[in-house]
């Protein structure tokens, strides 16, 4: 009678649960391809996203992936916008780096994974890589790196100064970011109520228009208990 095999088994990982009450909080990153001037030519684009203010705090695009571009973008982000409490991202072999988890260590950021195989463990990245690619504007191919650097850049500026998210209460993220979103709302609001003002009849209410709020929290997996990971006052 054969003996049976033993059979190796993997402890499931825990599911990231992870809160921003503000900007500054939590920051989550990844890599994606832009193709290149011919096939199996490929740029990779790394670009780190604000979880609450959706703003793209760093999008740098190198011919290769390399943990430690992956670490100088960081440098570069945290000296602007400061040094966040949480970096999330997943299981890529930059992110999983020994190089990234060292510079993280050292300025004592908590860092977070997705679960393996797990694509909605990072959503603000994905989603946000989801607009860069369907945009009409986003070629079928970059002729050079020059190009792909310069198209990123300009794609960018313009979601984080122009895109008004209907996830942030058809605030921009510059907006949100900078704190800039609860006098821009005022605003709107008085400009909304003189226009219904002048012109009561287009208007289904005797109320002035509500202004969509600002969350007070962004998540990745929340919880029912309504609890998580959140190092920040």
């Amino acid at each position: 009678m054969c003996a049976r095999r033993r059979l190796a088994r993997h402890q499931a990982r825990a599911i990231p649960e992870l809160v921003a009450t503000g900007p500054g909080r939590v920051y989550s990153w990844d890599i994606t391809k832009l193709a290149g001037p011919v096939k199996g030519k490929y740029f990779d684009a790394y670009v780190m996203i604000d979880i609450y203010s959706r703003y793209i705090v760093g999008a740098h695009v190198h011919a290769h992936e390399s943990a430690i571009l992956a670490a100088e973008m960081m440098r570069e982000v945290f000296g602007i916008h400061g040094v966040p409490h949480v970096v999330h991202a997943d299981r890529g072999t930059s992110m999983t780096s020994k190089t990234v988890a060292a510079l993280l260590a050292d300025l004592e950021v908590t860092k977070s994974h997705s679960r393996p195989r797990v694509s909605n463990d990072n959503p603000y990245s994905e989603s946000w890589f989801k607009t860069l690619k369907f945009a009409p504007v986003f070629p079928e191919r970059f002729a050079s790196l020059i190009d792909a650097r310069a198209f990123m850049a300009d794609f960018v500026a313009g979601y984080n100064h122009n895109h008004h998210h209907t996830g942030i209460g058809l605030n921009t993220p510059a907006d949100v970011h900078y704190g800039l979103a609860t006098a821009k709302a005022a605003e709107r609001a008085t400009v909304l109520a003189a226009a219904r003002g002048r012109h009561p009849e287009r208007f289904g209410t005797s109320q002035d228009p509500k202004i969509l709020a600002i969350p007070t929290t962004a998540w990745i997996n929340e919880p029912a208990n309504n609890t998580g990971i959140e190092l920040a006052a």
